[in-house]
């Protein structure tokens, strides 16, 4: 029988974060839009750079927006976004205007408030960041960016820039906001983001490897996703990028990511979204 569970009156774009590129090798969201689709979903993707600066990128998903509602003839489209996309997506409905074509935001380990860790990086003189720049930039427009900054992007990410995008960017009356949050068990969760996580967890808190649960809090549908073993859920897991699911223990956690979105898109089918 065929399953129906996740056809949303509006399609759904999913909005990648940095460093990574949609429909380029690893592809970004693992088994995800393939689960939706099964149960009925219609899928588009952002497709915005992975180092242009949030403002860059949000005018980039404005425009993705206006091409998938011409497509599909829908009047509105509903966002799921991860990290940086998130601040894209909420850029995107509120100083781009464009909130009267979008039904609903959902982010997943977006950093809304900034990192303090990265406020204390900047301490260090800024020509390491410019030349890390550099070599970013020129690396990354091989891959197809137009438009990389690496250094805004990591500006971006400040407590004091994002205190400012925040009073800029208020929600949008009308559309429905949830956010997300993970939480890595242990620095060993993950090995790409041990250091990270064991680093922010002394700065910040509970975190996934880059984002601090206080700094993915955004408005009041606020869900913290832990896992259900010894593993937890990092940056990278709140995506599939591994493909598999999560570590089994004897918790009451996640056991998949992939059910973690069925769920966030039944909710929004459920609300008429």
């Amino acid at each position: 029988m065929q399953d129906y569970s996740c056809q949303t009156q509006y399609p759904i774009v999913l909005i990648h974060g940095a460093g990574f590129r949609d429909l380029k090798w690893p592809v970004y969201w693992g088994r995800i839009p393939g689960a939706l689709q099964l149960r009925g979903a219609a899928i588009y993707y952002g497709l915005q750079d992975c180092w242009a600066s949030t403002e860059t990128n949000a005018r980039e998903i404005v425009r993705r927006i206006e091409s998938v509602l011409a497509e599909t003839g829908a009047q509105k489209v509903n966002l799921i976004a991860h990290s940086k996309g998130g601040l894209e997506a909420r850029m995107a409905a509120s100083s781009l205007g464009a909130g009267d074509k979008i039904a609903s935001i959902t982010t997943i380990a977006t950093p809304h408030h900034g990192s303090k860790t990265l406020d204390k990086l900047f301490r260090a003189p800024k020509a390491i960041f410019s030349l890390a720049a550099f070599a970013v930039n020129n690396w990354i427009r091989l891959v197809g960016d137009k438009q990389p900054d690496f250094l805004a992007v990591c500006e971006g990410f400040t407590t004091e820039h994002m205190t400012a995008f925040n009073k800029n960017n208020p929600d949008v009356p009308g559309v429905f906001y949830q956010s997300f949050g993970c939480v890595m068990a242990h620095p060993l969760s993950d090995i790409n983001l041990s250091t990270a996580n064991f680093v922010l967890s002394r700065i910040e808190g509970e975190n996934d490897g880059l984002v601090s649960l206080d700094s993915a809090k955004w408005g009041d549908n606020f869900t913290v996703l832990r896992g259900n073993g010894r593993q937890g859920i990092s940056h990278l897991d709140a995506i599939d990028l591994r493909r598999r699911p999560l570590a089994k223990g004897s918790g009451q956690g996640v056991t998949d990511i992939v059910d973690v979105y069925i769920d966030i898109v039944r909710g929004l089918k459920t609300r008429g979204l």
